[in-house]
């Protein structure tokens, strides 16, 4: 893997590969002999994965983005929750829940669960910088941002300020996690909070565990001008795409178009 520029604004807590997933809605079962359903636009979409692997750990986390896209640029930065929804070392089990499924019901007969389509990938960092931290990174696929990435908010470079929520602290009404859906952080990294409600991504440890909740507020800044680091990426293409190797997934099967030409499918 390529190095960073580090100006030593910064401090570099976590390095390794990113990769976007989105999943289309639930629709009726397609006939036999014919496409299997595609999502056509951001209204067709059930959720949006993001999953981070770490360098030098044989280790997997799946994240669940809120409202189903990142945040926006927005003056004071724009802001989305996000939930741990899977930890494992094994790629097969991290993309397990990404494959399609067919199962039936009562009212409306045989439904299909669409694969989830892999969106985009590449490499990110977390940071601390200053007071707080943040998750960073830089896409290496698609080589040029497509209609999917424009309506995901998955740009070429963005920069995110990541605070964990306190899982002890109470939150708004049928928002966030449920109880025992929440994480159960061990006590050395719970004490961290201090009472607080959040607390920054330090150590980024905390996304080790199912149930982390987290809130991204969009940066105004790229990891260069605000961090001081400069995310070096590799010319990926299809043969040497990492969403394949690392995440074991069969490229001759896979919906590609999404990830290599940016099209919705």
């Amino acid at each position: 893997m390529v190095r960073d520029t580090n100006k030593g604004q910064s401090d570099i807590l976590e390095r390794g590969t990113i990769y976007f997933f989105y999943r289309p809605k639930v629709k009726q079962a397609p006939a036999k002999g014919t496409e299997e359903t595609a999502a056509h636009g951001l209204k067709d979409v059930e959720r949006l994965y993001m999953i981070l692997q770490p360098e030098g750990k044989r280790e997997f986390r799946r994240v669940v983005i809120g409202a189903k896209k990142m945040p926006p640029i927005r003056d004071g930065g724009g802001k989305n929750w996000g939930f741990v929804d899977e930890v494992t070392g094994s790629a097969n089990t991290i993309t397990k829940e990404l494959k399609a499924e067919t199962y039936g019901t009562k009212t409306r007969g045989e439904r299909v669960r669409p694969e989830a389509r892999p969106a985009a990938e590449g490499v990110y960092r977390i940071v601390r910088h200053g007071d707080h931290t943040h998750l960073a990174y830089a896409l290496e696929l698609p080589k040029k941002e497509g209609e999917v990435q424009k309506s995901l908010n998955l740009e070429d470079q963005a920069s995110y300020i990541i605070s964990v929520k306190n899982p002890q602290k109470g939150q708004p009404r049928r928002a966030g996690l449920g109880k025992q859906q929440k994480a159960d952080f061990p006590k050395k990294l719970q004490s961290r909070f201090e009472g607080r409600r959040f607390f920054d991504a330090d150590p980024p440890d905390f996304l080790n565990y199912e149930g982390c909740e987290i809130l991204l507020i969009r940066a105004k800044d790229d990891a260069r001008k605000e961090l001081g680091i400069e995310l070096k990426t590799e010319d990926e293409d299809e043969a040497s795409a990492k969403v394949f190797k690392e995440l074991k997934i069969d490229r001759k099967k896979a919906t590609k178009e999404p990830l290599l030409a940016g099209k919705w499918a």
